[in-house]
């Protein structure tokens, strides 16, 4: 790798952390406390009740001692384990606007990450496409979670299709401790894929994800707490009317005229596209996984803000 490159791999992931890291500190401080709780309490210590305290914390057997109520103090063991799950299959590449879907998951995921160092947690990293790629055991510090940004941005994947049960049946084997797990991906060649023909697409867009899938989502969501974050561009959704182009599946090599002069066409792709999404959210909400829905020309920040008060809300 020359000189160059390093120096561009360096200016970006400092641009993220300086970007991120004001996020984090004007924009999500609490939030990811109050969202995500430790694994249980504490015992700390004893003292003597007071009015208003909860009367099912009472110790009796101190209490019988000392022939005044004592009540049990607890902490919340506050430690979690943070697991960023990205996607680096070769769809992921695709940015209409500024961004790519891979930049805009890397971005995401270093919020997540440096809340997480806010609370002193411990953050992973596993990527993976139809295998694979790298694992990076959860630790804690600036330079791990910098060298997690480096990888998200910049790992040269090996594969270009996506295999989420490989991802996740790897994932339920290295984490023994129950943990919070972000699956980043745009789920396109799991659910019917926008370059697929017109045919294929009416007959399956509104289907759920595979069985064997959801199922592997299911275990994975009672062992530890899943939360996916489907990534999308909008010329995944809407087409402009430019005329004849060429779409090609970056995974597969499929290649699939489409004449977006024709409103029939463009409104077809649009539906296919919108059944695709509702098929991915309704499939995780009967499994009771949340779902963030991310798109590179909206500012994530609203969607996380949101998905942080909806789960305050719920505890």
């Amino acid at each position: 790798m020359t000189d160059n490159a390093i120096a561009r791999i360096i200016k970006k992931v400092h641009q993220i952390e300086i970007r991120t890291h004001r996020l984090v500190t004007d924009a999500l401080a609490g939030a990811y406390h109050s969202t995500f709780k430790g694994q249980g309490m504490d015992f700390e210590e004893v003292r003597e009740y007071a009015p208003g305290d909860e009367i099912r914390a009472i110790d009796w057997n101190v209490t019988a001692k000392m022939d005044r109520p004592f009540i049990k103090k607890f902490r919340e063991e506050r430690e979690l384990t943070l697991m960023l799950v990205v996607d680096l299959s070769a769809s992921g590449s695709f940015g209409s606007l500024e961004s790519s879907k891979r930049e805009l998951a890397a971005e995401l995921a270093s919020v997540l990450a440096f809340s997480a160092a806010r609370n002193n947690d411990k953050v992973g990293l596993l990527l993976f496409t139809d295998q694979i790629e790298t694992f990076v055991a959860p630790r804690k510090g600036r330079q791990h979670i910098l060298r997690l940004i480096r990888e998200m941005l910049f790992f040269e994947p090996r594969g270009r299709g996506t295999d989420i049960p490989c991802a996740l049946n790897f994932l339920n084997k290295v984490l023994h401790r129950r943990s919070v797990v972000f699956l980043l991906s745009d789920f396109l060649n799991t659910v019917a894929s926008p370059h697929a023909s017109h045919t294929d697409k009416a007959a399956t867009s509104s289907a759920p994800l595979p069985d064997a899938l959801l199922r592997l989502l299911a275990l994975t969501h009672r062992r530890h707490d899943l939360i996916g974050v489907a990534l999308s561009d909008p010329r995944e959704h809407e087409l402009p009317d430019i005329g004849l182009i060429t779409l090609e599946d970056a995974e597969t090599g499929d290649i699939l005229e489409i004449d977006t002069s024709s409103a029939a066409a463009r409104q077809q792709y649009a539906e296919s596209n919108q059944q695709r999404c509702e098929a991915l959210q309704r499939s995780l909400r009967q499994k009771g996984i949340d779902l963030i829905l991310l798109s590179t020309d909206q500012p994530y920040l609203v969607a996380l803000r949101q998905f942080f008060a909806a789960r305050t809300h719920q505890r």
